[in-house]
């Protein structure tokens, strides 16, 4: 068996998903993909900005597999979006994990404690978007199998054509549930226990660096729909880029001050330069 893992480049200036529609439908181009290509997945997570895998596959298929989500998930930002450019040139590290001296268990937590150390959330299972809560989870929840939709109704579900995997569970929030057909059985064997898992989560780099964080932190949703509420209720529009540099400033300023985001959220979230957020924060 080969596993990978797989990391896109950090988008500086712009979100992979603005809001739950998106994330949504990325968790279900997940499912669909490793269907399609045969790859197995061992865990996942979607964060705001990028995507971290890992895959049970052949090299060439973590390639294909990572590419062909790409293309998903890029055609549905042009419908939505009219977005013709989206992740263009965004680079996806690709990296064996050896089985058999803790790497693999390693790579599982490092992906599992992404949204902790964004401090989106105190511990992996409080994250949805992933395989956050899929292992050693007694309350998992059942959904609804795809083989009670209609046809029709999958595929305007989905945003995809696809034969139905009978095995397949839909959620309440109308995503397939990771647990329905990521590998849980293999992963809780890898770590072989509840405690042993916990141990991994506890002490990966993720987790480290969260103890090193003091300020709190919010979601990128959070702080993008805060900077189109503060556009709105101080300078009547609804839009950032029809700020003038001076409101430029001071909305950066406010969104600072009240939620300690730092620069580089600050830019994901508003689409201006890294560099030029930190200069208009350090009043440069």
């Amino acid at each position: 068996m080969k596993f990978y893992l797989l990391s896109s480049s950090h988008l500086e200036t712009r979100l992979w998903f603005s809001d739950d529609n998106d994330f949504t439908v990325a968790m279900n181009y997940v499912a669909i993909t490793a269907f399609k290509q045969r790859v197995n997945i061992i865990a996942f997570i979607l964060m705001s900005n990028h995507v971290h895998f890992v895959l049970e596959c052949e090299a060439d298929q973590a390639v294909t597999f990572i590419d062909y989500f790409k293309e998903l998930y890029s055609s549905y930002r042009r419908r939505r979006y009219d977005d013709k450019e989206f992740l263009r040139g965004n680079s996806i590290d690709v990296q064996e994990v050896s089985l058999g001296n803790d790497s693999l268990e390693r790579a599982v937590a490092y992906v599992q404690c992404n949204s902790v150390a964004a401090r989106i959330c105190a511990h992996p299972t409080g994250y949805p978007w992933g395989t956050g809560n899929a292992f050693f989870n007694t309350s998992l929840s059942q959904g609804k199998p795809v083989s009670e939709f209609s046809g029709r109704r999958l595929s305007r579900l989905l945003h995809s054509k696809l034969d139905k995997n009978q095995e397949w569970l839909i959620g309440e929030k109308g995503y397939i549930l990771p647990h329905s057909y990521v590998a849980v059985s293999f992963v809780e064997s890898l770590f072989r226990s509840p405690g042993r898992y916990q141990f991994f989560l506890d002490n990966s780099s993720k987790a480290k660096m969260v103890r090193e964080q003091v300020a709190p932190t919010f979601s990128d949703q959070l702080i993008l729909t805060a900077s189109l509420n503060l556009c709105h209720s101080l300078f009547r529009t609804n839009s950032i880029e029809d700020l003038s540099p001076v409101q430029t400033v001071e909305l950066l300023t406010q969104l600072h001050r009240r939620f300690s985001s730092d620069s580089a959220q600050l830019a994901r979230v508003t689409g201006i330069a890294y560099k030029e957020v930190v200069r208009i924060l350090d009043g440069f």
